[in-house]
């Protein structure tokens, strides 16, 4: 890529988005710009990965044609009247900001300026995120293949209508809280039938990241894995029908669906 990326906003989703650019080779660091209220954490990144730092953002955008926005939403406002000024036509710009919507972006920005609303998640710190992105009224076909290419380097991407975000942020972007409460269980369950602490929770880690490797892996449905490891008056049975009735699966989807509808309350004010 011969693009220069400038990050405003250098939390620890944006540090990983960075890292993964640079250890795909996407861009040299040379070409990777970031800024930040603390001027401490600057002096770190850079430290770490050779990147260039400023303090303004106005100058920040200016050195390149990416601006990827990692602000919090409350701050959202007051950024983009700071840069709207020095924002030209051909910039683009990614936000990973939640509920902040890609035509409340181009309200305060240039008009025809190309958005692009992305929802990554925490694994994306450890390069396995999932992240889903909705193009804006006026980007291009060509601005999403950059934006999938640079959220690639930490994890899978998809994409989604605008209209979807929410959903996703209750699924994928809440969903690994989800995920490690289901592991946190497991251990404890462990410990409960008598297993040392220090060997429960690596076995229930490792049985979920297998599981999940399973269905990447062989892209068989769920269910059919399920029933390759259920024998007929088994053990796996009798626990598999211990949690239906204790509502495992309804209880899994009330929560997708709680999350998704505080994400639309959320970002009723930032359309």
């Amino acid at each position: 890529m011969k693009d220069k990326i400038g990050f405003i906003g250098a939390g620890n989703m944006g540090e990983a988005l960075m890292k993964g650019i640079l250890e795909a080779e996407l861009l040299s660091s040379q070409n990777v710009y970031a800024s930040d209220i603390r001027e401490t954490r600057l002096k770190q990144l850079q430290k770490a990965y050779g990147i260039k730092t400023l303090k303004d953002n106005k100058k920040l955008v200016s050195q390149a044609n990416i601006i990827l926005l990692a602000v919090k939403p409350q701050n959202m406002e007051e950024v983009l009247s700071e840069i709207a000024p020095a924002i030209e036509i051909k910039h683009l710009i990614i936000s990973i900001a939640a509920g902040i919507t890609t035509s409340y972006i181009s309200r305060h920005l240039k008009d025809k300026i190309s958005v692009i609303r992305i929802m990554p998640n925490t694994p994306a710190l450890i390069q396995e995120g999932a992240s889903a992105l909705a193009m804006g009224k006026h980007a291009k076909e060509s601005d999403l293949k950059t934006a999938q290419r640079l959220f690639e380097s930490v994890g899978k991407t998809v994409v989604v209508d605008e209209s979807l975000m929410d959903a996703v942020t209750g699924l994928s972007g809440s969903g690994p809280a989800y995920v490690f409460l289901f592991i946190e269980a497991l251990a404890d369950a462990g410990v409960k039938m008598g297993l040392p602490r220090s060997i429960a929770l690596p076995l229930s880690t490792q049985t979920c990241l297998g599981a999940a490797k399973m269905v990447s892996e062989t892209g068989e449905h769920p269910a059919k894995l399920k029933d390759m490891v259920t024998s007929p008056g088994g053990t796996t049975i009798s626990g598999l029908h211990s949690l239906e009735a204790g509502g495992l699966r309804t209880t899994i989807m009330n929560a997708v669906e709680a999350a998704t509808r505080r994400s639309k309350e959320l970002g009723q004010a930032k359309k």
